[in-house]
């Protein structure tokens, strides 16, 4: 049932070990799960693994891949509820839902993510301070697990609670229902507004929120001096047009090589943020979008992570509350711009007030950073305890879902409720994640 898979790594590509992988292709495979497995190896559930950090991975235990359960089980179509199999990708529900005039009501930033995946992350998009995250919208799920029988869960049971955001540490997603967004268009009205330091971005994103679904930054933390976050505030709605297109499954052109070491360095990343800055001023300030670039720009570019080398990269992504989050956040800029190191994906947004309940959900009202950073070995990893620092005396914390390094220590300050999560995890469930931040 098991096989041997040397290419089972995440999306950072800086942890990559073997792994023992079963794909079931039919749900009643899965009574399989519930017997014990007479190795003792802990189970872990992944899709298709675009967590940049260890969440997907159980290094000596063994991976259910959950692709192979991709059906659509119904969707209604006048209110808009859909239920599907947990491997359901965005990437093929999109296909189906944009042309009939509905979406999802929140996306991440790619839309190779399956259905279960965005359940166990409780992800977020560039509309939370509006739609909240995607737990929110979640009506029911199953619930496989070792030591009880599917159960089909709802908000207000504590295992449902548990399961948002549980990084699939609670058993097996096999379905999600979910409430869907309506949409006029497919299109979307974007406007572009420059803005020259981190207050000019508070102030955008305030006065944005009531009027514009979706809001979004880039900022440069490359350049210091007067170009010290810097930046590029967008916000958007969906157009009424009726242009129901659905994005092209065509494949875009693809990195097949990992870059040399080194290309991406502060020089050239300084240079590409300038540029980028000057790109993104010219032309009209409001231009019609489709979804497809609008959401998920670097899906246009099959395995886009080479770039950063063999080595891989880590994602740091944090949060912090509205009390401390312009202060915060400079600090955090001015940290990595005199750094040197070389980050280019560098987005600032808000959260609102509305929360999933998830254990373990990562978004809370404030702000959010997210950076990519090549991994440099040792010399990143202090970087990030400098920023950590920054956020922890902030009242913030870090998302799992990017995270390849976090001490137990800080996620358990950020995360009080992880003691809950191990109450309620599988206990045929683990993974290195989970193992790493829950020891004492």
């Amino acid at each position: 049932m098991y096989r041997t898979r040397n290419d089972y790594a995440s999306w950072g590509r800086v942890v990559r070990a073997p792994h023992q992988v079963w794909r079931p292709n039919f749900l009643d495979e899965l009574d399989a799960f519930a017997k014990a497995d007479p190795s003792g190896a802990p189970w872990l559930p992944v899709g298709l693994r675009r967590s940049y950090g260890d969440t997907p991975l159980n290094a000596g235990g063994r991976l259910i891949d959950m692709t192979g359960l991709d059906r659509l089980i119904s969707f209604d179509r006048e209110k808009g509820v859909l239920r599907c199999e947990a491997g359901a990708s965005i990437d093929d529900l999109l296909q189906v839902l944009v042309p009939r005039g509905w979406f999802l009501p929140t996306t991440p930033g790619t839309r190779f993510v399956t259905m279960g995946g965005a359940v166990a992350n409780d992800v977020h998009g560039k509309n939370h301070h509006q739609a909240g995250s995607m737990g929110c919208h979640v009506q029911n799920l199953t619930l496989a697990r070792s030591d009880s029988a599917p159960r089909r869960l709802a908000p207000g049971d504590e295992l449902f609670d548990a399961t948002l955001g549980g990084l699939g540490l609670t058993g097996l997603i096999t379905e999600v229902e979910l409430q869907l967004a309506p949409i006029g268009s497919a299109f979307l009205d974007v406007e572009r507004i420059a803005f020259s330091n981190v207050a000019e971005f508070f102030g955008l994103a305030e006065a944005s929120a009531a009027d514009f679904e979706h809001t979004v930054a880039w900022i440069d933390c490359a350049n210091g001096g007067r170009a010290l976050g810097r930046g590029i505030f967008q916000r958007a709605n969906w157009r009424e047009d009726g242009e129901l297109v659905a994005h092209a499954r065509s494949a875009g052109p693809a990195m097949f090589l990992d870059l040399p070491r080194g290309v991406l360095n502060g020089t050239t990343v300084r240079l590409f943020n300038s540029a980028y800055n000057s790109l993104q001023q010219r032309g009209d300030r409001v231009s019609k979008v489709h979804y497809a670039p609008f959401f998920y720009p670097l899906d246009s570019i099959r395995h886009w992570n080479r770039m950063y080398g063999k080595d891989g990269l880590y994602q740091y992504q944090c949060v912090v509350p509205p009390a401390t989050a312009r202060d915060a956040t400079a600090e955090l800029v001015r940290i990595i711009a005199a750094s040197g190191a070389a980050s280019f994906l560098a987005v600032l947004k808000t959260f609102g007030r509305r929360q999933s309940g998830g254990l373990l959900s990562f978004p809370m009202q404030g702000a959010t950073l997210a950076l990519d950073f090549a991994n440099r070995g040792q010399e990143t990893l202090d970087l990030m305890a400098r920023l950590d620092c920054v956020v922890a005396e902030a009242g913030g914390h870090l998302y799992p879902a990017k995270d390849g390094r976090i001490s137990a220590a800080m996620f358990q300050a950020g995360y009080p409720a992880w003691e809950k999560m191990q109450e309620l995890k599988d206990p045929a469930i683990s993974s290195d994640f989970w193992k790493r931040v829950s020891r004492s």
